[in-house]
């Protein structure tokens, strides 16, 4: 079977496994130089190390309930930790429907180097699976999201992808512009499972992702409908994006769409 994680990074391994993410990513820096010194490829080596220099180091939330969840898309086993404890920390039917999607696609969807952003990344499953097609992905969520976020993404893509996935901090309708000015960020694609259901943020989500998208930007949008309130979105999204019903996956109640953003 094929997996991005090593024995070494497995987690759940006995013996040896760094007792925190945080330790882990220390761990996995020691990896990248000890490679070198052993005739691995240095440049690869550096780029790696250079990257993970980068990221912030968020720290996962401290739940009691955390389990590791098998998932296989794009040809690779994918383990997410998950948590009950959050809605951030699990993975909702909109985000196997959409990354069954992706991997069904991925020819026509051609993610090699695309830019992509998703919106309420969650655990990071629908993230993961595009970093492993070839994408150059931000995956974004609340602050209190981010640390599982990047432990997952970090788990699963590094030194088996293209790209190392970005985690930032976004809040729906708040400092777009600050956070993610349009003369620096394009994205070819933005993604979003399972962002509508009944919480008070339908509008700033909505205005999130108008405002991600410009001119050739493909939005595709997932979710499991399951109150009137998800329709009432629906209907609002489709006066501001010509809209492509892509899929329907009955037995979860998930629907999929494409949204290109209207232009006067």
């Amino acid at each position: 079977m094929d997996m991005c994680l090593s024995s070494e990074q497995q987690p759940g391994r006995q013996g040896g496994e760094p007792s925190s993410p945080g330790a882990w990513l220390e761990a996995e820096k020691k990896g990248v130089l000890q490679k070198d010194s052993t005739g691995g490829p240095v440049e690869d080596s550096n780029k790696i190390e250079q990257s993970l220099h980068s990221l912030q180091k968020f720290v996962p939330t401290d739940y009691a309930s955390y389990t590791q969840e098998h998932y296989r898309f794009a040809g690779k086993e994918i383990v997410i930790q998950e948590s009950i404890e959050s809605y951030g920390a699990v993975v909702w039917p909109g985000a196997t429907a959409l990354c069954q999607y992706l991997e069904e696609h991925a020819e026509e969807l051609n993610f090699q180097d695309a830019k992509i952003l998703e919106i309420g990344a969650g655990p990071g499953l629908v993230s993961t699976v595009a970093s492993i097609l070839g994408a150059q992905v931000t995956a974004t969520d609340l602050p209190d999201v981010l640390g599982n976020l990047q432990y997952n993404l970090l788990k699963n893509t590094l030194q088996c992808t293209a790209h190392l996935p970005e985690v930032k901090e976004l809040v729906w309708g708040e400092d777009l512009e600050k956070n993610f000015p349009k003369s620096a960020f394009y994205y070819d694609y933005v993604l979003a499972s399972d962002v509508v259901y009944h919480h008070y943020f339908l509008d700033k989500l909505l205005t999130t992702m108008v405002y991600l998208s410009q001119p050739g930007t493909v939005l595709l949008w997932a979710n499991k409908f399951r109150f009137s309130t998800d329709y009432e979105f629906l209907d609002k999204f489709k006066q501001v994006f010509d809209t492509t019903l892509l899929a329907e996956y009955p037995e979860s109640s998930v629907k999929l769409f494409k949204g290109i953003l209207k232009w006067d």
